[in-house]
């Protein structure tokens, strides 16, 4: 079950990765504002979802998000676009700022109470793993008698929330549907030929900035959309934005700047990466105890051996990317370099 969790928290970071992902193959632009889109998928969600329901607001709010994108891109960006990296990367910087004080003003600083629907409630199924019958799978909450352990057999059961379920399903869908657009349809053909040709695209009757725009407001809008189930999944605060922003990045670079391929298994890289140690008790000083080293309290290198995997899961995936960036600075799948 850990290994699920790993999983759902990984196609969670691909489905904010991808939008990031997107606007940076198509366009040379690495939005520092992205997981501030996030955040405001999630609140727009919250107050939608107060007016007219759950899944309405799935639909709308993600869309909502991505209007703001493409005006934010048609009014701001295209205007510094011009001037290079740098000038884009401070104006969505000072972006992330702007949205996350509007965000205060509006919905306070404290979290709101962005539930799921009654049918995301409960779970997705159970996995019920018995000495004499082995592992199973019930779908929905398995019946108590089932669970009970007996004389004969001991039972346990381990549910997996119908929230990370939905989770992991939208986002399979959406590598699908981006997979899809950008190498199956004339509109895909057309966002990757203005990025290498525009000239000749405009000679083909396409506007290129508007092309652009709506990349820009098409990778806020999966940014949005991830906000609105992350935010039902996990909490909708102001702090969200900064709890995932710096990961994001992460997934990027080890996937390989512009790559999708990449950003999706860097994502369940990442995601397994900060799951699985969270179980591992042990660490370097127990194997060194193992090979019949006495270190004690004071010994060179004790305080750093003595930390646990579970407590050095935050910083792996960090350490991973330095790894990267040492031995494949284009990443996993990447083939440009900004």
């Amino acid at each position: 079950m850990n290994v699920m969790n790993g999983i759902s928290a990984g196609l969670l970071l691909f489905m904010l990765s991808s939008g990031l992902t997107l606007i940076f193959s198509m366009m040379g632009v690495l939005n520092f504002a992205h997981a501030s889109f996030y955040m405001v998928g999630a609140y727009m969600a919250y107050s939608l979802t107060r007016a007219f329901g759950f899944w309405p607001a799935l639909a709308v709010a993600p869309l909502l998000v991505g209007a703001l994108g493409a005006l934010f891109e048609r009014t701001a960006l295209r205007r510094v676009h011009k001037f290079g990296h740098v000038p884009e990367l401070l104006i969505t910087f000072g972006l992330s700022f702007v949205m996350l004080e509007v965000t205060k003003l509006i919905w306070g600083l404290s979290s709101v109470p962005f539930a799921p629907p009654p049918l995301l409630e409960g779970a997705a199924f159970t996995v019920v793993q018995s000495a004499a019958n082995g592992l199973s799978l019930v779908w929905g909450a398995a019946p108590a008698a089932l669970c009970a352990s007996t004389e004969a057999a001991v039972v346990h059961c381990s549910t997996f929330p119908a929230t990370r379920f939905f989770m992991m399903v939208v986002a399979l869908v959406m590598l699908v549907a981006l997979w899809a657009l950008l190498t199956r349809t004339r509109i895909g053909l057309v966002i990757q030929a203005a990025l290498t040709h525009p000239e000749m695209v405009e000679a083909l009757g396409h506007n290129v900035p508007r092309v652009f725009m709506l990349v820009f407001g098409s990778g806020c809008g999966l940014a949005g959309l991830a906000g609105v189930i992350g935010g039902m999944t996990f909490v909708t605060e102001p702090s969200m934005a900064a709890v995932v922003g710096s990961i994001i990045f992460v997934v990027v670079v080890v996937g390989g700047m512009g790559s999708l391929t990449g950003a999706f298994v860097a994502s369940l890289l990442i995601g397994l990466l900060q799951t699985l140690p969270l179980t591992v008790d042990k660490s370097l000083l127990d194997l060194a105890r193992s090979f019949g080293m006495a270190l004690q309290p004071g010994d060179f290198g004790y305080a750093v051996l003595k930390i646990t995997l579970a407590q050095a899961a935050p910083i792996l995936p960090y350490l991973l990317l330095v790894l990267v960036l040492m031995f494949r600075p284009k990443g996993l799948f990447g083939t440009r370099e900004g």
